[in-house]
């Protein structure tokens, strides 16, 4: 995925409420239940159903750097699903979305007029639509330039245009960004 879909997968995994375990063979044996088997698990990491066995025996207790890596994220995807999904529907009902990013931010208002897009740091509260819509599109399958966009609008809104009480017609564009994180 992209910037913005891992940030949202960042702020996902930072309402657990349990840390993610942290040996090998307790990861395995947790991504082994989560998908339903050995072979299933094998799958999803790239590896053979024997290695998994091997692991959940406690034959091999170090996996490569790689290995771990993509172990931990796999096991991050189904660690704690109701948690999860408590804290994007709160996010997305009553508490919104918090925006922090750095990114080039360039401007279209009334005819004939423009500013020249400058780098700008920006952490802005959104309200729950954008969360809502920001989540939708994230579930839906959405390109990063889509949840991108969804994000620009809402900083359109919130930020730039002041809920609507200044800068009537003004359109942002939202490029070059250097890293965005979202909280909620």
């Amino acid at each position: 995925m992209g910037v913005f879909g891992d940030s949202l997968d960042k702020a996902t995994a930072s309402t657990f409420t349990r840390p993610l375990p942290k040996s090998a063979r307790s990861q395995m044996r947790f991504l082994v239940k989560a998908a339903k088997g050995t072979k299933a698990a094998a799958e999803r990491l790239g590896i053979s159903q024997r290695t998994v066995e091997r692991y959940l025996k406690g034959q091999i207790k170090q996996p490569r750097k790689e290995l771990a890596a993509r172990l931990a994220t796999e096991v991050r995807k189904d660690w704690q699903p109701r948690v999860r999904e408590r804290a994007k529907r709160r996010a997305a009902t009553t508490g919104g979305i918090v925006i922090e990013t750095r990114a080039r931010f360039g401007f279209t208002a009334a005819p004939g007029t423009t500013d020249d897009a400058r780098i700008r740091l920006i952490t802005q509260h959104l309200p729950p639509a954008y969360a809502a819509r920001l989540f939708e599109a994230q579930a839906a399958g959405a390109s990063d330039r889509q949840l991108q966009d969804i994000a620009a609008e809402g900083l359109q809104e919130i930020y730039f245009k002041d809920h609507g009480r200044r800068a009537e017609g003004l359109t942002v564009e939202f490029t070059d960004i250097d890293y965005v994180e979202l909280d909620f």
